[in-house]
């Protein structure tokens, strides 16, 4: 019984070094908030990055090109499925490209959050007609309606 409470102790203990001629509670007070803030620091960022902060964080990375102009909506699933990704314009093209940088092991989320950017895009091609179009009917519908006639007696009565 007792080694395993030992045990605990020593799982939970912390060392703290300081150097300093004198250390008062407000002192150790402040060392410790210190300490706990970067224990508590995440250790790296998490959705939209650079690619360098990406690299940084010592796995390997995979990418996807996507084509379009539509990235913001991609973005936002990105953010619901918490990917972190990297976002590289490739202008090289006359419409230009987007390279997105992720990690090797999100592999099975991006597929997944692709697919439903995918799903989103097309359904919002195939729903919308084109507004060139609405507003050629509008035209049509407007020149066919006649102008009312005007009445121009304004209540006088004709004999």
């Amino acid at each position: 019984m007792v080694d395993i409470v030992q045990d605990q102790v020593n799982e939970r203990c912390v060392a703290l070094s300081m150097r300093g001629t004198k250390i008062t509670g407000r002192i150790l007070a402040k060392a410790m908030q210190m300490f706990l803030q970067k224990l508590n620091k995440p250790r790296y960022k998490h959705g939209k990055q650079s690619v360098k902060s990406l690299a940084k964080q010592g796995v390997s990375l995979d990418n996807v090109e996507i084509s379009g102009d539509n990235i913001g909506s991609f973005k936002k699933i990105a953010r619901k499925y918490n990917i972190d990704f990297a976002l590289q314009k490739d202008s090289s093209k006359d419409p230009p490209n987007w390279v997105v940088f992720f990690k090797a092991k999100d592999s099975k989320v991006l597929e997944s959050a692709f697919n439903e950017f995918s799903r989103g895009v097309l359904k919002q091609k195939s729903n919308k007609p084109p507004m060139l179009d609405k507003l050629n009917k509008f035209k049509e519908v407007a020149n066919a309606t006649e102008a009312p006639a005007k009445n121009r007696d304004r209540g006088e009565i004709a004999v």
